[in-house]
């Protein structure tokens, strides 16, 4: 006669995903927002998890939430099993879907690794879309509502990190855009210590760039320079000039930015400031056009010195 022994729990995945929303941001609200739930929902979730495990994995009070010593331990392995979840879905995928590329800003290194990816994967359908900021693009990215995206990987908080991995590309050194008339425009590069007592705009007050404008207030920090108060992103190269003449405050950039009309464009120097950007994708992902874009990125690095530092200095 055969017996089969009972399996102890059978735990939804979604539950997992649930608790670990939760043990990553530390609080309901936020952590129902990630997931797009009712707050009800969630804490119903959390609750049916619990009962299902017979352990309390939160400690709740008004002021804060913090992991019991039973939710701590359940941390790593709701990790391994959501990765394994999704390589199980990945690799019945199927593989001539279109994969959504996030190129954040036209006319930059992200958009020549697309470029070269087409080339080497003619029979993919890579599709590109720009929305500025990798802060904003890791929930979609999480959630499988977008595959690829490009920034500063380093300077995303640990919760938005977690369930993503990234390939380093290039260190793009960074520049300003200043008004065609500014005191510095005269220069062919501008050393830091010359921006001494500016204020830099960084994307402060945008909610999707915050891992930009929050490495950029650690340069400014180091060299004297006020971070701009927070302000709406001016979308559009004619608002940009607008906004540009208004305010006349320099703004933080790469050296591939496309300066608009009446601005002038200068690298920064002494020591020239590297922005690490990485190619960013959810962990378990499996594609044909990821291969293609990580091919691309790693053959252009390699053409084009983009991974020398040289006498640049990365942003921490």
């Amino acid at each position: 006669m055969l017996y089969v022994l009972p399996v102890a729990h059978d735990v939804d995945p979604r539950l997992l995903r649930v608790f670990l929303a939760v043990a990553d941001e530390l609080h309901f609200t936020r952590a129902a927002a990630r997931l797009h739930l009712a707050q009800q929902a969630l804490s119903r979730d959390v609750r049916r998890l619990e009962r299902e495990l017979g352990a309390e994995l939160f400690l709740r009070t008004t002021r804060r939430v913090a992991l019991t010593p039973d939710g701590e331990r359940l941390l790593p392995y709701a990790r391994r099993v959501l990765a394994a979840h999704e390589e199980l879905a990945a690799a019945f995928a199927d593989p001539g879907r279109p994969l959504l590329v996030d190129l954040n800003t036209e006319g930059m290194a992200s958009g020549r690794v697309l470029a070269r990816a087409r080339e080497l994967a003619p029979g993919q359908e890579l599709m590109a879309r720009y929305e500025s900021g990798l802060t904003g693009a890791a929930a979609d990215l999480a959630a499988g509502r977008l595959d690829v995206s490009f920034g500063l990987f380093g300077g995303l908080a640990p919760r938005l990190r977690a369930p993503l991995s990234h390939q380093l590309v290039r260190y793009e050194p960074l520049a300003v855009v200043l008004p065609y008339d500014h005191p510095l425009a005269a220069r062919d590069r501008v050393p830091l210590a010359a921006l001494a007592g500016e204020s830099v705009y960084a994307g402060a007050g945008n909610p999707r760039t915050t891992e930009w404008t929050e490495s950029a207030r650690r340069l400014f920090a180091a060299h004297g320079i006020a971070l701009a108060p927070p302000a709406p992103m001016a979308v559009g190269a004619e608002e940009f000039r607008r906004v540009m003449a208004k305010t006349r405050r320099p703004v933080l950039t790469v050296v591939d930015f496309r300066a608009v009309p009446d601005t002038v464009l200068r690298p920064l120097t002494d020591p020239v400031p590297l922005a690490p950007l990485s190619l960013v994708w959810r962990t378990g992902l499996r594609h044909p056009g990821l291969d293609a874009l990580r091919a691309a990125a790693a053959g252009l690095a390699r053409e084009e010195g983009w991974l020398e530092r040289g006498a640049g200095k990365p942003l921490e």
